[in-house]
């Protein structure tokens, strides 16, 4: 991922560790164990050894944040890693752009009102439902019919219970 400072020329600005920790809802610790193992590392500047201070950028805390979220839902560390794994592969940059949903069990990349992407089974499609295009559906409908009141129904019901008693 690319800054916009880095092709400008001009000296990157990012976020000390501790920052975006503290933004994140994270750890320091957490945030470090990420940045080691790659699932979330810093794109403005990395560690370079003892003493240096990882940068993080804007986007880069929003990750953090989202990953907090998903590990908030009961996904595992390991299925989220999965998932980021398969964004990146997707080469699925803007998460500005994206929805991400989870059930506890996987997460889904949801790209439209209509397509979701099982992201923990590799990228395995899941069927989904827009439930205001649907309302929308059935409101349309139901212009055309006429509705019946309650009052109409019982009376229909006891006409229909007399008439089989004559």
């Amino acid at each position: 991922m690319t800054d916009f400072a880095h092709t400008t020329g001009e000296p990157a600005e990012g976020y000390r560790g501790t920052s975006a920790a503290t933004a994140a809802g994270i750890t320091y610790r957490q945030l470090d164990y990420w940045a080691r193992t790659e699932l979330v590392a810093p794109t403005v500047q990395s560690a370079q050894g003892s003493g240096s201070q990882r940068l993080y950028s804007f986007r880069d805390i929003l990750v953090l944040k989202l990953v907090k979220r998903l590990l908030d839902t009961g996904i595992s560390l390991q299925q989220i890693r999965v998932a980021v794994d398969q964004l990146r592969a997707e080469g699925i940059d803007d998460l500005a752009g994206i929805t991400l949903m989870s059930d506890g069990a996987s997460v889904y990349l949801c790209t439209s009102s209509d397509e979701v992407i099982d992201l923990v089974n590799r990228g395995q499609g899941v069927f989904g439902i827009a439930v205001g295009a649907v309302l929308r559906e059935v409101e349309t409908t139901l212009i055309t019919i006429d509705a019946q009141r309650v009052s109409d129904v019982v009376d229909d019901l006891a006409a229909k219970r007399a008439s089989r008693a004559s």
